[in-house]
């Protein structure tokens, strides 16, 4: 009997994300054995320092780093990730799949909503984006960095006086905590981070036989949507501390069209675009759109925001 082995995070969201994966390949693959293995990442050990401050080996994801090394060395076959926490490069030797699908791109407000906030209300994330889409649109919010998995996030709403929380939507719905959700944010006012609500297979390229079983679980059209999201960040060399949004929809005839956003920490400023192109070349859609965003003047707001990052 062949045997894989599947690594992921150690949170309840990504022993849920490895369940989802398996289940349809357990049941199209009797012969198969899949086996879980899980990895601390350096996000996981460390929960109170900001996001932006930590500091994973060669530019990786404080949430992926381990995990592609273990993958790297053999450790595991295949690498089971929320595909929002990669970077946008792959480390040598390594490859995504097409995902099997996609749940809810966007973002969900926890414990109120937004007109049911008072003025001045305390909302939890750790997200720039969140915070400067957040301050967009109600800048009398004070916004309180919170870290963690999602229950102990949700919890801080008791344990930390919070009015509400910001939290992906896939992430809630995947864990059953749909009746937490106090509103899904609108796509036009929170573009979501690049990838989010898909998941991000990892293999090694040289892994022939896993790639071949693992290929027929992919979805190409969030395949497209993600590979479009994710060059448009590539373009603009964001990461997880840097404000930029961006989802991709299908439309018939094989096209898709691409939002971007980028916003200003303080939310005073923001620019947006859209653009529809080929579903077949969704790199190329992505880079177009980054460049009529940096026209706009993104550059600018994106370079403030490394300014503030050096500076501490």
């Amino acid at each position: 009997m062949t045997h894989y082995l599947v690594g992921s995070r150690a949170s309840a969201l990504a022993k849920a994300q490895v369940r989802e994966y398996l289940r349809p390949l357990r049941e199209r693959f009797p012969d198969v054995t899949f086996t879980h293995r899980v990895i601390l990442e350096g996000g996981d050990q460390d929960r109170t320092s900001p996001v932006s401050a930590l500091s994973p080996v060669s530019g990786g994801s404080a949430f992926s780093s381990r995990q592609e090394a273990a993958l790297a060395r053999g450790e595991v076959d295949v690498v089971v990730h929320s595909l929002k926490d990669l970077p946008t490069s792959n480390p040598p030797g390594l490859m995504l799949l097409p995902p099997p699908g996609r749940e809810d791109v966007a973002d969900a407000l926890c414990g109120s909503t937004l007109a049911g906030l008072p003025e001045g209300a305390r909302v939890g994330t750790g997200a720039a984006r969140r915070k400067a889409q957040l301050l967009a649109v109600r800048p009398d919010l004070h916004v309180i960095p919170i870290r963690g998995n999602v229950p102990p996030r949700l919890r801080k709403i008791e344990t930390e006086g919070l009015d509400a929380v910001v939290l992906a939507a896939a992430g809630l719905r995947r864990l059953g905590l749909d009746d937490a959700i106090g509103e899904i944010l609108p796509l036009d006012l929170f573009p979501p981070s690049p990838g989010q609500g898909a998941l991000g297979i990892q293999v090694r390229t040289d892994n022939s036989a896993v790639r071949e079983i693992l290929s027929t679980a992919g979805d190409l059209s969030a395949d497209a949507q993600v590979r479009a999201e994710r060059a448009f960040l590539a373009e603009l060399h964001g990461g997880c501390s840097v404000p930029v949004g961006a989802y991709a929809e299908p439309l018939p005839g094989g096209l898709l069209r691409l939002t971007g956003q980028v916003t200003s920490l303080d939310g005073t400023r923001r620019v947006s675009a859209h653009r529809t192109g080929p579903a077949a070349e969704p790199e190329k859609l992505g880079v177009a759109l980054a460049a009529e965003l940096i026209a706009q003047g993104a550059q600018v707001i994106l370079d403030a925001v490394r300014a503030a990052a050096a500076a501490g």
